[in-house]
């Protein structure tokens, strides 16, 4: 082969290649605006991964080349404990739960019970639980004062006692509640006296000298207890009176209620147990 047929040949295989399609202006400019978006949008994005860093405190943050940035100092302060501490005992330490074991708030509980083995009839008899029992023993008297809320910056109590009260073979029980000014008990006698345990019943209301008192005469489908009355004193304490023809499940009943409906109406206006 010479060289005119070397040219001839090498011509025609260059023939028979395609070529490449040639980038226009606009294409070549697209392509370029594309990648300068791209790098636009990380660099955003690492802008607002900061701002957020900066906000909300967030230990690290990785970036979408694979780093990490991690700002100097603690994370976020954790969130404070906003629940308020039971009542303080008498020893200047917070309760361990609403029950008061000691104190004055204890106290006053104990006197209620005091006083509602006072007002056992004639005829009855209030018999006590064996020596040495502890309160969470006792079944026969039973006492309690317990937090209920704080109004306007001012603990708000109760105070319950429970007498068993026994005639014959029969046990029953007298229970005696009184809930301190502030309390968000209503004030029509009905309406009050149906307030009680949550329990309902037949009720109407007695005249106590120149005081209505709400007495539930006959319970509803609760029959824990069978009449209760009710009054609030003018200063906001509520006072309720119980009785129960039967103790527990483990006694025979009494044959009869303590007390009449209008003394019982008269127990729960009685000053013995206006607690203040």
């Amino acid at each position: 082969m010479n060289e005119e047929e070397f040219r001839e040949g090498l011509r025609s295989e260059m023939a028979g290649i395609t070529p490449p399609r040639p980038l226009s202006t606009g294409a070549a400019l697209g392509a370029a605006r594309r990648t300068h978006f791209r790098r636009r949008a990380l660099w955003a994005s690492l802008g607002s991964a900061a701002v957020v860093l900066a906000v909300t405190g967030f230990a690290a943050v990785a970036t979408p080349d694979g780093h990490v940035y991690e700002p100097a100092g603690q994370g976020p302060p954790a969130a404070p404990d906003t629940k308020e501490p039971w009542p303080t005992g008498p020893d200047g330490q917070p309760q361990e739960d609403r029950t008061a074991r000691a104190g004055s708030k204890y106290e006053q509980g104990v006197h209620l019970l005091t006083e509602t083995v006072s007002v056992v009839p004639a005829g009855f008899t209030a018999p006590e639980d064996p020596p040495g029992q502890s309160a969470e023993q006792r079944t026969l008297r039973t006492n309690q004062a317990q937090f209920e809320d704080k109004v306007g910056g001012v603990d708000v109590w109760s105070y319950s006692s429970s007498v068993a009260v026994a005639q014959g073979k029969g046990t029953g029980r007298v229970i005696v509640e009184v809930h301190d000014a502030g309390n968000p008990f209503p004030t029509e006698p009905c309406a009050l006296a149906q307030q009680f345990w949550g329990m309902r019943g037949e009720c109407q209301v007695e005249s106590v000298g120149t005081v209505r008192v709400g007495v539930v005469v006959r319970p509803g489908s609760d029959d824990r207890l069978d009449q209760w009355s009710a009054y609030r004193h003018p200063d906001g304490v509520v006072v309720f009176v119980a009785q129960g023809v039967r103790l527990d499940e483990s006694r025979p009943a009494l044959t009869k209620l303590p007390f009449s409906v209008p003394q019982l109406a008269a127990l729960a206006v009685d000053e013995r147990f206006h607690l203040k």
